[in-house]
């Protein structure tokens, strides 16, 4: 009888600690969905009620909220040379400002954007590059954060954008979306 009620009892604390389990794990990810892309090998998570939109000639994937519509996350895939790791492309500030220069805000493209933070980040053994702008543009003040890294000849830039009036607000979400950016 003794051993019924100590069976029960421990099958009652493992059951009530599996939802604080369970919820914290949810809450790394709450408000995200995952995108794959087994084809080009690359998947992170986007915020809940984003939808794809058809770019032609541009980015290989770019998602942005139905409501805010100027909030949005794209992947560009490029090539490499043969053998470059993103440590040959240059540290976290290098590879910042050459992104900056060539896409964010290049000559003659009526914006400026300042590199605030740049570093580097391990995720399973493969380096990734944090990188955060303030980029001021003819449509207004935008924040953007990417991540970029080098894979099999390709170097992939996952960038997440939004207003500047709205980065405080999303900043979170953003910054783990970009940050669950992974390459395969």
């Amino acid at each position: 009888m003794l051993r019924r009620i100590a069976v029960i009892l421990l099958l009652l604390v493992s059951l009530s600690l599996f939802p604080v389990v369970r919820s914290a794990n949810a809450a790394i990810t709450a408000g995200l969905k995952p995108y794959i892309d087994s084809i080009d090998g690359y998947r992170f998570l986007y915020p809940n009620g984003w939808t794809e939109i058809a770019v032609k000639n541009g980015p290989d994937v770019v998602l942005h909220d139905l409501i805010e519509q100027s909030e949005n996350v794209s992947v560009i895939v490029n090539p490499v040379p043969d053998g470059k790791t993103l440590a040959d492309l240059g540290t976290p500030g290098e590879v910042g400002y050459k992104l900056m220069n060539n896409a964010i805000a290049p000559t003659n493209s009526n914006r400026q954007a300042e590199l605030v933070n740049a570093e580097s980040l391990e995720k399973n053994g493969k380096i990734y590059y944090i990188l955060e702008y303030a980029v001021k543009a003819p449509q207004g003040e935008r924040h953007n954060v990417a991540s970029v890294a080098v894979n099999r000849g390709q170097l992939y830039t996952f960038n997440a954008s939004a207003t500047e009036k709205r980065w405080r607000k999303i900043k979170d979400l953003l910054t783990q979306s970009v940050k669950s950016f992974t390459v395969d």
